[in-house]
């Protein structure tokens, strides 16, 4: 299986394509030439990983019969100082919400993404350190 993209010169520093028949525009800030006309394709990495992990979550929780009543995924990813700037590591905060949700549900439902089903996870290990952590908020 193979997918592909191609992203097609706009003018300046912007850059268009369509990624499953979603338009989507990167761009640089204003101080490197860009006009700001979409986001930076580096934190991009950080919605792969957010929406991969994010989506396997959800389906496993939903398969275990957890009810949410909210749940968020947060990425921080650690640039290095030098060129070439890149994530030498993320840390990925699952913040789920409900009543009596059970904890081992939760960390269960995680650790399958992270070792089975993530493939953005996955291929991230490979270049830099993948951390998670368990936020539990309780509603009522």
């Amino acid at each position: 299986m193979k997918e592909e993209i191609t992203l097609s010169w706009i003018d300046k520093m912007a850059f268009g394509t369509e990624v499953n028949g979603h338009k989507l525009i990167v761009d640089a800030k204003e101080e490197f030439g860009g006009e700001n006309r979409g986001p930076r394709p580096k934190p991009l990495m950080l919605v792969a990983l957010a929406g991969c992990t994010g989506m396997d979550v959800v389906s496993i929780l939903k398969k275990m019969k957890v009810k949410l009543s909210g749940f968020n995924v947060r990425i921080e990813g650690s640039l290095t100082e030098n060129h070439p700037r890149h994530y030498n590591k993320m840390h990925i905060i699952y913040t789920f919400e409900g009543k009596s949700l059970n904890p081992e549900k939760l960390q269960k439902a995680v650790e399958l993404s992270q070792q089975q089903y993530c493939g953005v996870s996955f291929s991230y290990r490979k270049a830099m350190e993948i951390s998670t952590e368990i936020i539990v908020v309780k509603s009522d």
